[in-house]
């Protein structure tokens, strides 16, 4: 007898062997028709997989994320063949799901073409509509190399030759096409659906390294549903609208040129819109208990040395070679020296928690592929500040900082917060028994902060496990920002400590957090998140003053300087141009309010109000509008 637990407790008895596809179909038809694999005792396996002893079953389908996974990783292998049938003399390399979707990289002489992938598409669409079976097949390892050489496929047979040869080989064989791959995969293309597209070409060297060949990098996204994939494409549509390079061109906010590879300049407009937010979070970390301090930005390489961040991040710093033979490091990250503050004289108990917060400029090196905009540069600013505390606070100080951190994301109108918990690295400082402090003091802060967190597993920092704050925009992307890292490293390394009560010196706990992540960055999102229109408070510039004839330049000026005067952001067109040129002009440089005064506004101390984005205007007294704008205008932590 077999016994199938299934996910809702029920135990279903076979008298022998049967298959995942078995138990879908004894349950129901529906679900059998759903069904793309299964997950025994918790490991995705084929749905076809015999299962001949007691074990837990769970049905995968599209609605599940490892179901979705799935799909993506097929639809891969639906290109890769189709493109074999089209194009024989191409070879297939390695073609992974991804967020969103999957790519297959390809070794052509000829480029593929816009047309080439709409041919390849359409041969997808032929290859699920042939509904051909997906089955597995293990191979000796040598064996598995000779097919391949034997077939003009040098990359794959390059890929298993590298596997060590007491190792079978797993692969899948659809239709004619055989491919290299672990598994599991979909019974049938049919059951891939044909909720995909084919969306761009890139270049990619083979095994990523730039000393060898490069090869045609083809990316599709795949989805569960034809309605899914609509959505996709129209969030990507409303995505290119909101650009923040293209919205940051028109609103005359930076640029960034080759002169300066990954720095920003920022313009007028773009400058007081990072000052206004800077000020703001300024505000907020003052009322908070915390101190603003500054650290220098050349700092000798045995600090990083000594920190550990030299072996870990050395190939990504800037350093420079002084004639006096030091090595100095243009700072990547502002931690190491905010523990140096904290070594400066005697800390007592009594001075902790210390709340440290700097916006520190630092510099890293991004390969000049990987930047975007303002998004991913190599010089930016953090709202970086670390905590100083007893382990016995470590809980307070957590809660504190995430109702800190949810308020100031609701005041950017970003109320859907995701939160991930992420543990320990593969390569970290300190032993396992500090990690496992650290980790179970982070999760019990983390519960009593009333966080709902899932596992990011092994992607904690070098020196402690770590919260991520995601943050879901106007249009569903979700854009990581926040975290909170509880730290027993650094403070040893670098030697800090503090008087306890009993007098012996004992370490802090540092607790590494950040709320925007980097100002550009967040910049960025903002731009995006409000396609820039910016509430009132954050934008550059608030108000314009147009006038609809010379007339009323004087009135027009008067009313500037009570806007002035109100500590608003304010303009003046006097230019003599049509008053619907004008508001036209301003609503697309995303100015929220015009006000327009012509010679009967003057003559009656008022002003039309237009707001961006509204059809109809309202007249309005000279100092009601001035109240009603200031008010608006208010920055939510004043």
């Amino acid at each position: 007898m077999v016994a199938i637990s299934l996910p809702d407790g029920s135990v279903r008895q076979y008298d022998g062997a049967v298959t995942g596809a078995d138990v879908a179909k004894d349950i129901g038809p529906g679900l059998f028709k759903a069904a793309l694999a299964i997950k025994v005792d918790g490991e995705m396996k084929d749905l076809y997989t015999v299962l001949d002893r007691d074990c837990t079953l769970a049905i995968v389908t599209g609605k599940d994320p490892e179901g979705l996974e799935l799909l993506r990783h097929d639809a891969a292998h639906v290109m890769a063949e189709a493109v074999k049938e089209l194009y024989p003399e191409t070879q297939v390399t390695i073609g992974p799901a991804i967020e969103n979707g999957f790519y297959y990289d390809f070794a052509r002489s000829t480029p593929f073409t816009p047309d080439d992938l709409e041919k390849i598409e359409a041969r997808m669409r032929e290859i699920v509509a042939r509904d051909e079976p997906i089955r597995r097949e293990v191979w000796n390892r040598d064996e598995a190399v000779k097919f391949f050489d034997s077939i003009g496929e040098k990359y794959k047979a390059e890929i298993i030759a590298s596997i060590p040869s007491n190792e079978d080989i797993s692969l899948y064989r659809q239709g004619e096409f055989i491919d290299l791959c672990r598994g599991p995969h979909l019974p049938s293309t049919a059951r891939l659906g044909n909720a995909f597209k084919l969306m761009k070409v890139a270049g990619a060297y083979w095994r990523g390294d730039s000393r060898n060949e490069m090869l045609q990098r083809v990316y599709g996204t795949a989805w569960a549903t034809e309605k899914q994939l609509k959505e996709y494409l129209h969030m990507l549509e409303e995505a290119e609208k909101r650009d923040h390079r293209r919205i940051g061109k028109e609103m005359d906010l930076f640029h960034i040129q080759e002169e300066a590879v990954g720095s920003v300049f920022w313009h007028h407009k773009g400058w007081t819109l990072y000052r206004t937010l800077e000020s703001y979070i300024r505000t907020r970390l003052e009322k908070s208990g915390y101190q603003e301090v500054r650290t220098p930005q050349l700092v000798d390489r045995s600090l990083w040395e000594a920190s550990g961040h030299w072996e870990k991040f050395g190939e990504n710093m800037f350093t420079i070679d002084t004639p006096d033979e030091r090595v100095l490091a243009v700072k990547p990250m502002n931690c190491p020296c905010h523990v140096q503050i904290f070594r400066h004289g005697l800390k007592s108990y009594r001075d902790l928690p210390l709340r440290m917060a700097e916006f520190g400029s630092c510099h890293r090196y991004e390969p000049s592929g990987a930047l975007h905009g303002i998004m991913r540069v190599r010089a930016f600013t953090q709202d970086d500040a670390h905590i100083f505390c007893t382990e016995d606070q470590i809980t307070a100080e957590t809660v504190a900082f995430c109702e800190l951190l949810k308020s100031v994301y609701k005041d950017f109108g970003f109320e859907d917060v995701r939160v991930k918990f992420s543990d320990r690295p593969a390569v970290r400082a300190g032993s396992d028994e500090v990690w496992d402090q650290a980790e179970g003091a982070l999760l019990e802060a983390a519960k009593a902060a009333g966080l709902e967190t899932t596992l990011n597993p092994g992607e904690g920092a070098f020196y402690g496990p770590k919260l991520e704050f995601t943050l879901r925009d106007a249009i569903g992307r979700d854009w990581q920002c926040g975290t909170l890292q509880v730290d027993f490293v650094l403070p040893e390394r670098l030697d800090a400590s503090y008087i306890a009560p009993d007098s012996s010196r004992k370490r802090p706990v540092m607790l590494h957090r950040a709320i925007l992540g980097s100002f550009e960055r967040f910049i960025g999102i903002l731009i995006e998140h409000f396609a820039g229109r910016f509430p009132m408070w954050l934008a550059p510039l608030q108000v314009v003053v147009a006038t609809i004839t010379n007339d009323a330049d004087d009135y027009a000026r008067e009313v500037k300087a009570a806007l002035d005067a109100a500590g608003l952001r304010a303009d003046l067109d006097l230019r003599n141009e049509k008053i619907n040129l004008k508001v036209r002009e301003h609503s697309l440089a995303k100015v929220p309010v015009i006000l327009v005064v012509g010679k009967r506004e003057g003559e009656e101390r008022t002003v039309a109000v237009r707001r961006l984005g509204g059809q109809q205007q309202e007249v309005l007294a000279l100092e009601q509008a001035v109240a009603t704008l200031a008010q608006e205008a208010a920055p939510p932590a004043a």
